[in-house]
C-alpha cells in the first residue's frame, strides 16, 4: 500500500505481508515521523463498545425477576436454584463479550505520525485505514473516566466507509456517515493534543475538541 497522501483514506493490505513497522504495512516516507502509538484498552472496550454493564445488569434483573416469582410458591433453596441458570447464563454472555473486547484491542494498533493516522483493525480480517489530514473535518475527543477515551475522525469529501466492517472502531451510531475512532485509548486527552498540532502544523485543521456533553453513547 502507498502511503502517497492523494491515496483514499481507507485502503486495505496483504495481511500475509511482513510489517516493517508494527502497525503499518509500509515504513513511513522519508520525513515523516510517528508521534504515537498504542491500542484500546480492553476492559474500557468492554464497558464502552460491548456495553458489559448493561448487560450484566439486564441479566441481574433476569435473575432478580425469577427468584421473586417463584419464591412464594418453592422452598428457598428451590427458588434460587430456578435463578441459577440466568446467572450462569448471564456470566457465560458477559465472559464471551469480554474475550471480544480483549482479542479486539490485541488485534488493533493506532498510529498517529505528523502527516496522518493509521488504524490497523480486525481481528478475523485485517484492515488498514490510511486517513491523511487534509482529509480530516473535525475530531472529537470523548473523554472518560480514568483517562480513557476515543477520538473520532470525521471525513471529507465523498469517503465511504463500513460500519459493520470498522465496528468498534467508529464513533457508535453514526451509521449513515461512518467516523472511524481511535476507541478506548490510555491517555487519550495527551493524543487528541498530538494529533491537533500535527494536523494543524500540517494543513491548520482539525481541532480536537472535547465537549462537555459528548454526543458518542458507550453502547452499541
Amino acid at each position: 500500500m502507498s502511503h502517497d497522501h492523494n491515496t483514499p483514506p481507507a485502503q486495505g493490505h496483504d495481511d500475509f505481508q511482513i510489517e516493517p513497522v508494527e502497525g503499518l504495512p509500509e515504513r513511513p516516507p522519508a520525513g515523516e515521523r510517528i508521534l504515537w502509538q498504542g491500542r484500546p484498552d480492553w476492559r474500557a472496550l468492554a464497558v464502552e463498545s460491548m456495553s458489559l454493564k448493561w448487560v450484566a445488569g439486564y441479566f441481574a434483573l433476569l435473575t432478580a425477576w425469577r427468584f421473586v416469582s417463584v419464591v412464594d410458591l418453592l422452598p428457598l433453596g428451590q427458588a434460587i436454584g430456578a435463578a441459577v441458570p440466568f446467572v450462569i447464563l448471564g456470566s457465560v454472555v458477559c465472559g464471551l463479550l469480554t474475550l471480544i473486547a480483549w482479542v479486539q484491542a490485541k488485534h488493533t494498533m493506532y498510529t498517529v505520525t505528523d502527516a496522518r493516522v493509521v488504524m490497523r483493525i480486525g481481528a478475523a480480517l485485517t484492515l488498514t485505514l490510511n486517513l491523511p489530514y487534509k482529509q480530516v473535518s473535525n475530531a472529537m475527543l470523548d473523554l472518560r473516566k480514568g483517562g480513557t477515551g476515543t477520538i473520532a475522525l470525521e471525513t471529507m469529501g465523498d469517503t465511504r466507509l463500513s460500519y459493520l466492517v470498522c465496528w468498534p472502531h467508529v464513533r457508535p451510531w453514526y451509521m449513515s456517515k461512518t467516523q472511524p475512532a481511535l476507541r478506548c485509548i490510555p491517555d487519550a486527552e495527551h493524543v487528541a493534543g498530538l494529533l491537533s498540532e500535527a494536523a494543524e502544523a500540517r494543513i491548520s485543521v482539525p481541532r480536537v475538541a472535547r465537549p462537555v456533553h459528548p454526543t458518542a453513547v458507550a453502547a452499541e
